[in-house]
Protein backbone atom coordinates (compact mmCIF):
# COMPACT_ATOMS: atom_id res chain seq x y z
CA UNK A 1 0.00 0.00 0.00
CA UNK A 2 1.12 3.80 -0.46
CA UNK A 3 1.81 5.93 1.87
CA UNK A 4 -1.71 7.66 3.25
CA UNK A 5 -2.11 11.88 3.54
CA UNK A 6 -4.54 12.04 5.80
CA UNK A 7 -7.62 9.86 6.84
CA UNK A 8 -10.70 11.66 7.59
CA UNK A 9 -11.91 15.17 7.25
CA UNK A 10 -9.41 17.70 5.52
CA UNK A 11 -10.56 21.38 5.22
CA UNK A 12 -10.23 22.91 1.61
CA UNK A 13 -8.98 26.27 3.43
CA UNK A 14 -10.47 29.80 2.41
CA UNK A 15 -7.83 32.66 1.95
CA UNK A 16 -8.72 35.45 4.18
CA UNK A 17 -8.43 38.32 2.63
CA UNK A 18 -8.15 42.38 3.89
CA UNK A 19 -10.94 44.84 2.68
CA UNK A 20 -8.84 46.19 -0.12
CA UNK A 21 -8.68 42.10 -1.55
CA UNK A 22 -5.18 41.72 -0.58
CA UNK A 23 -4.40 38.20 1.47
CA UNK A 24 -4.95 38.44 5.38
CA UNK A 25 -1.53 36.46 6.36
CA UNK A 26 -2.31 37.42 9.80
CA UNK A 27 -5.79 36.34 9.70
CA UNK A 28 -4.74 33.29 8.10
CA UNK A 29 -2.48 31.64 10.31
CA UNK A 30 -4.65 32.33 13.30
CA UNK A 31 -7.21 30.38 10.94
CA UNK A 32 -4.89 28.10 10.57
CA UNK A 33 -5.20 27.46 14.75
CA UNK A 34 -8.48 27.31 14.96
CA UNK A 35 -9.10 24.82 12.10
CA UNK A 36 -6.58 22.51 13.73
CA UNK A 37 -8.29 23.41 17.62
CA UNK A 38 -11.47 22.32 15.77
CA UNK A 39 -10.24 18.80 15.03
CA UNK A 40 -9.63 18.87 11.34
CA UNK A 41 -7.09 15.88 9.97
CA UNK A 42 -5.31 18.03 7.32
CA UNK A 43 -5.53 21.53 5.23
CA UNK A 44 -6.01 22.00 2.02
CA UNK A 45 -4.07 24.99 1.23
CA UNK A 46 -4.74 27.13 -2.60
CA UNK A 47 -7.28 24.64 -4.11
CA UNK A 48 -10.23 25.90 -5.41
CA UNK A 49 -11.69 27.63 -2.00
CA UNK A 50 -8.75 29.15 -1.45
CA UNK A 51 -9.55 31.19 -4.66
CA UNK A 52 -5.78 29.82 -5.96
CA UNK A 53 -7.04 30.89 -9.75
CA UNK A 54 -7.12 34.85 -8.61
CA UNK A 55 -3.51 34.47 -6.54
CA UNK A 56 -0.49 35.49 -8.09
CA UNK A 57 2.24 33.54 -8.22
CA UNK A 58 4.12 34.80 -5.36
CA UNK A 59 0.93 35.27 -2.90
CA UNK A 60 0.11 31.41 -4.30
CA UNK A 61 4.15 30.60 -2.71
CA UNK A 62 3.98 32.63 0.38
CA UNK A 63 0.05 31.24 1.08
CA UNK A 64 2.12 27.55 1.64
CA UNK A 65 4.59 29.06 3.09
CA UNK A 66 2.52 31.01 5.87
CA UNK A 67 0.73 27.52 6.19
CA UNK A 68 3.38 25.18 6.73
CA UNK A 69 5.07 27.20 8.94
CA UNK A 70 1.82 27.42 11.24
CA UNK A 71 0.73 24.58 11.03
CA UNK A 72 4.26 23.36 12.06
CA UNK A 73 3.64 19.88 11.75
CA UNK A 74 0.54 19.33 13.57
CA UNK A 75 -1.58 18.51 10.51
CA UNK A 76 -0.66 17.30 6.83
CA UNK A 77 -0.08 20.79 4.66
CA UNK A 78 -1.85 19.65 0.66
CA UNK A 79 -0.61 22.52 -1.44
CA UNK A 80 -3.23 23.24 -4.60
CA UNK A 81 -0.60 23.22 -7.36
CA UNK A 82 -2.72 21.98 -10.71
CA UNK A 83 -3.00 24.12 -13.72
CA UNK A 84 -3.56 24.05 -17.06
CA UNK A 85 0.32 23.85 -17.96
CA UNK A 86 1.85 21.07 -17.26
CA UNK A 87 5.67 22.66 -16.86
CA UNK A 88 4.21 25.03 -14.79
CA UNK A 89 2.61 22.96 -12.67
CA UNK A 90 5.59 21.17 -12.39
CA UNK A 91 7.74 24.35 -11.04
CA UNK A 92 4.68 25.47 -8.79
CA UNK A 93 5.29 21.55 -7.07
CA UNK A 94 8.58 22.37 -6.51
CA UNK A 95 8.41 25.59 -4.90
CA UNK A 96 5.42 24.26 -2.74
CA UNK A 97 7.94 21.32 -1.41
CA UNK A 98 10.50 23.51 -1.03
CA UNK A 99 7.83 25.06 1.15
CA UNK A 100 7.68 21.95 3.16
CA UNK A 101 4.46 20.95 1.63
CA UNK A 102 3.51 16.97 2.49
CA UNK A 103 1.62 16.14 -0.82
CA UNK A 104 0.10 18.31 -3.69
CA UNK A 105 -3.53 18.34 -4.86
CA UNK A 106 -3.32 18.95 -8.86
CA UNK A 107 -7.12 19.37 -10.83
CA UNK A 108 -7.56 18.45 -14.34
CA UNK A 109 -6.22 20.65 -17.14
CA UNK A 110 -8.32 23.28 -17.98
CA UNK A 111 -9.84 25.62 -20.92
CA UNK A 112 -7.54 23.79 -23.19
CA UNK A 113 -8.28 20.59 -21.31
CA UNK A 114 -7.13 16.81 -23.15
CA UNK A 115 -7.88 13.73 -24.02
CA UNK A 116 -7.82 10.70 -21.21
CA UNK A 117 -4.25 9.66 -22.87
CA UNK A 118 -3.95 13.26 -22.69
CA UNK A 119 -4.23 13.72 -18.86
CA UNK A 120 -2.31 10.03 -18.30
CA UNK A 121 0.18 12.06 -19.85
CA UNK A 122 0.40 15.19 -18.35
CA UNK A 123 0.42 13.59 -14.51
CA UNK A 124 3.01 10.93 -14.59
CA UNK A 125 5.48 13.52 -16.36
CA UNK A 126 4.57 15.66 -12.86
CA UNK A 127 4.89 12.72 -10.54
CA UNK A 128 8.21 11.61 -12.48
CA UNK A 129 9.60 14.92 -11.31
CA UNK A 130 8.67 15.29 -7.60
CA UNK A 131 9.39 13.01 -4.67
CA UNK A 132 5.80 14.40 -2.67
CA UNK A 133 2.67 12.20 -2.66
CA UNK A 134 0.15 13.71 -4.92
CA UNK A 135 -3.75 14.00 -4.82
CA UNK A 136 -5.21 13.93 -8.22
CA UNK A 137 -8.44 17.02 -8.53
CA UNK A 138 -11.65 15.57 -10.68
CA UNK A 139 -13.80 18.26 -10.40
CA UNK A 140 -15.42 18.32 -14.53
CA UNK A 141 -18.17 21.12 -13.20
CA UNK A 142 -15.21 23.61 -13.31
CA UNK A 143 -12.95 21.91 -16.01
CA UNK A 144 -14.70 20.17 -18.38
CA UNK A 145 -12.59 17.14 -18.08
CA UNK A 146 -13.36 14.18 -16.36
CA UNK A 147 -11.34 11.13 -15.03
CA UNK A 148 -12.48 8.01 -16.24
CA UNK A 149 -11.98 4.85 -13.76
CA UNK A 150 -9.97 3.06 -15.94
CA UNK A 151 -7.39 6.05 -16.52
CA UNK A 152 -7.34 6.11 -12.73
CA UNK A 153 -6.43 2.48 -12.73
CA UNK A 154 -3.44 3.80 -15.39
CA UNK A 155 -2.57 6.64 -12.92
CA UNK A 156 -3.04 4.51 -9.81
CA UNK A 157 0.03 2.58 -11.15
CA UNK A 158 2.81 5.82 -10.20
CA UNK A 159 4.06 5.83 -7.06
CA UNK A 160 3.57 9.22 -6.58
CA UNK A 161 0.03 9.43 -7.76
CA UNK A 162 -1.44 7.63 -3.99
CA UNK A 163 -5.10 9.70 -4.09
CA UNK A 164 -7.91 11.34 -5.80
CA UNK A 165 -10.56 14.18 -4.48
CA UNK A 166 -13.17 12.80 -6.07
CA UNK A 167 -15.95 15.90 -7.05
CA UNK A 168 -17.66 14.31 -10.31
CA UNK A 169 -20.68 13.76 -8.58
CA UNK A 170 -20.74 10.12 -10.14
CA UNK A 171 -21.57 7.60 -7.18
CA UNK A 172 -21.61 4.75 -10.09
CA UNK A 173 -18.03 6.05 -11.19
CA UNK A 174 -16.35 5.86 -7.25
CA UNK A 175 -17.41 2.47 -7.42
CA UNK A 176 -15.67 1.43 -10.36
CA UNK A 177 -13.09 3.48 -9.76
CA UNK A 178 -12.34 1.72 -6.48
CA UNK A 179 -13.01 -1.80 -8.07
CA UNK A 180 -9.99 -0.80 -10.91
CA UNK A 181 -7.40 0.65 -8.25
CA UNK A 182 -8.00 -1.04 -4.99
CA UNK A 183 -5.47 -0.05 -2.61
CA UNK A 184 -4.00 1.68 -5.31
CA UNK A 185 -5.28 4.87 -5.16
CA UNK A 186 -6.81 6.54 -2.07
CA UNK A 187 -10.32 8.22 -2.95
CA UNK A 188 -11.52 11.49 -0.71
CA UNK A 189 -14.56 12.84 -1.69
CA UNK A 190 -14.70 16.08 -2.97
CA UNK A 191 -18.35 16.84 -2.23
CA UNK A 192 -20.05 17.74 1.38
CA UNK A 193 -23.06 15.69 0.43
CA UNK A 194 -21.03 12.61 -0.76
CA UNK A 195 -19.41 12.34 2.54
CA UNK A 196 -20.60 9.02 3.96
CA UNK A 197 -21.77 7.49 0.61
CA UNK A 198 -18.10 7.47 -0.92
CA UNK A 199 -16.92 6.48 2.75
CA UNK A 200 -19.17 3.66 2.02
CA UNK A 201 -17.03 2.49 -1.18
CA UNK A 202 -14.12 2.73 0.91
CA UNK A 203 -13.68 6.02 0.40
CA UNK A 204 -10.90 7.21 3.13
CA UNK A 205 -12.53 10.92 4.19
CA UNK A 206 -13.43 14.21 2.70
CA UNK A 207 -11.86 17.40 1.70
CA UNK A 208 -14.75 20.00 2.67
CA UNK A 209 -15.74 23.34 2.15
CA UNK A 210 -18.21 22.72 4.95
CA UNK A 211 -15.41 22.09 7.56
CA UNK A 212 -14.43 25.60 7.06
CA UNK A 213 -17.14 26.53 9.36
CA UNK A 214 -18.12 22.93 11.42
CA UNK A 215 -14.06 21.28 11.04
CA UNK A 216 -15.31 19.08 14.55
CA UNK A 217 -18.49 18.41 13.23
CA UNK A 218 -17.36 16.94 9.74
CA UNK A 219 -14.38 15.44 11.17
CA UNK A 220 -16.69 13.66 13.77
CA UNK A 221 -18.65 12.34 10.97
CA UNK A 222 -16.11 10.95 9.24
CA UNK A 223 -14.59 9.31 12.60
CA UNK A 224 -18.03 7.89 13.82
CA UNK A 225 -18.10 6.18 9.99
CA UNK A 226 -14.61 4.58 10.30
CA UNK A 227 -15.51 3.45 14.23
CA UNK A 228 -18.82 1.72 13.10
CA UNK A 229 -21.18 4.21 14.13
CA UNK A 230 -22.75 4.73 10.64
CA UNK A 231 -26.28 5.58 11.99
CA UNK A 232 -24.44 8.36 13.50
CA UNK A 233 -22.50 9.47 10.83
CA UNK A 234 -25.49 9.04 8.47
CA UNK A 235 -27.77 11.26 10.53
CA UNK A 236 -24.88 13.90 10.50
CA UNK A 237 -24.70 13.92 6.63
CA UNK A 238 -28.46 14.40 6.62
CA UNK A 239 -28.78 16.77 9.20
CA UNK A 240 -26.14 19.11 7.18
CA UNK A 241 -27.47 19.01 3.98
CA UNK A 242 -29.65 21.68 4.08
CA UNK A 243 -26.82 23.88 4.94
CA UNK A 244 -24.29 22.24 2.37
CA UNK A 245 -26.67 23.17 -0.55
CA UNK A 246 -27.07 26.56 1.20
CA UNK A 247 -23.01 26.59 0.92
CA UNK A 248 -23.27 25.65 -2.51
CA UNK A 249 -26.02 28.11 -3.45
CA UNK A 250 -23.08 30.23 -5.52
CA UNK A 251 -20.12 30.01 -6.67
CA UNK A 252 -17.46 28.30 -4.01
CA UNK A 253 -16.05 30.30 -2.21
CA UNK A 254 -18.55 33.18 -2.30
CA UNK A 255 -21.15 31.17 0.07
CA UNK A 256 -18.68 29.94 2.65
CA UNK A 257 -16.90 33.43 2.79
CA UNK A 258 -20.55 34.76 3.14
CA UNK A 259 -21.04 32.65 6.03
CA UNK A 260 -17.84 33.08 8.08
CA UNK A 261 -18.18 36.07 8.05
CA UNK A 262 -21.49 36.11 9.00
CA UNK A 263 -19.99 34.32 12.13
CA UNK A 264 -17.91 37.08 12.77
CA UNK A 265 -14.49 35.26 11.39
CA UNK A 266 -13.48 38.13 9.33
CA UNK A 267 -12.35 36.26 6.29
CA UNK A 268 -13.35 39.38 4.38
CA UNK A 269 -14.17 39.20 0.75
CA UNK A 270 -13.81 37.33 -2.59
CA UNK A 271 -11.65 38.53 -5.05
CA UNK A 272 -13.44 39.43 -8.38
CA UNK A 273 -14.57 37.94 -10.57
CA UNK A 274 -16.53 36.00 -7.91
CA UNK A 275 -19.41 38.44 -6.19
CA UNK A 276 -21.44 38.74 -3.72
CA UNK A 277 -24.57 36.57 -2.99
CA UNK A 278 -28.01 37.70 -3.72
CA UNK A 279 -30.19 38.97 -0.91
CA UNK A 280 -32.15 35.82 -1.04
CA UNK A 281 -29.44 33.46 -1.06
CA UNK A 282 -27.88 35.17 1.88
CA UNK A 283 -31.37 35.12 3.96
CA UNK A 284 -31.51 31.32 3.17
CA UNK A 285 -28.17 30.70 4.20
CA UNK A 286 -28.23 32.75 7.28
CA UNK A 287 -31.33 30.57 8.10
CA UNK A 288 -29.68 26.94 7.17
CA UNK A 289 -26.78 28.78 9.57
CA UNK A 290 -28.85 29.47 12.49
CA UNK A 291 -30.78 25.91 12.40
CA UNK A 292 -26.94 24.15 12.41
CA UNK A 293 -26.24 26.09 15.32
CA UNK A 294 -23.49 28.03 13.74
CA UNK A 295 -25.92 31.41 14.22
CA UNK A 296 -28.07 32.14 16.97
Amino acid sequence: MKKRVFTGAGTALVTPMKPDGSVNFERLRQLIDEQIDGGVDALIICGTTGEKSTLNYEEHVRVIEEAVKQADQRVPIIAGTGSNDTVYTVGLCKDAIDCGADALLMVTPYYNKTSQRGLVAHYNYVADRVDKPIILYNVPSRTGVNILPETYRELSKHPNIVATKEANGDIASVAMTRHLCGDNLDVYSGNDDQVVPILSLGGIGVISVLSNIMPNETHKMCEDYFAGRVTEASKAQLDYIGLIKALFSDVNPIPIKEAMNMMGLNIGPCRLPLYEMTDSAREALRQQLIACGCLK
